[in-house]
């Protein structure tokens, strides 16, 4: 039921990082080729593409978003008048932006 939707979702971000790392290798090719190289051009070419922190960022917030929503499940609360909802699903997104921030700090200060 799931897969014709996440079928076409997955092959376009697919072609996406493809052709991305395709125009980036092509930008880079060109840049040594015009011998337009001074240190800081090599060491941004020499820069690991990994360290983008995005996906660990937005899974984090789903991950603490989606538990929020599951511990609200099994707590009794007044649906129209109680606060609760928001302030549980608060705490657990707050969770998840302190724990991908303590992960970047750590990973900033070992490398």
């Amino acid at each position: 039921m799931l897969g014709p939707v996440l079928i076409p979702i997955v092959f376009f971000i697919a072609t996406a990082i493809v052709i991305n790392n395709v125009l980036k290798y092509k930008i880079q090719r060109r840049i040594v080729e015009a011998g337009q190289i001074d240190e800081s051009i090599i060491k941004a070419l020499l820069k690991p593409a990994g360290l983008n922190h995005d996906a660990l960022k937005w899974g984090l917030l789903a991950l603490f978003g989606g538990l929020g929503l599951v511990v609200l499940e099994f707590l009794p609360y007044e649906t129209n008048s109680s606060p609760l909802p928001f302030g549980i699903e608060a705490v657990f997104l707050s969770i998840g932006f302190l724990l991908y921030y303590g992960i970047v700090r750590r990973q900033e200060r070992h490398s």
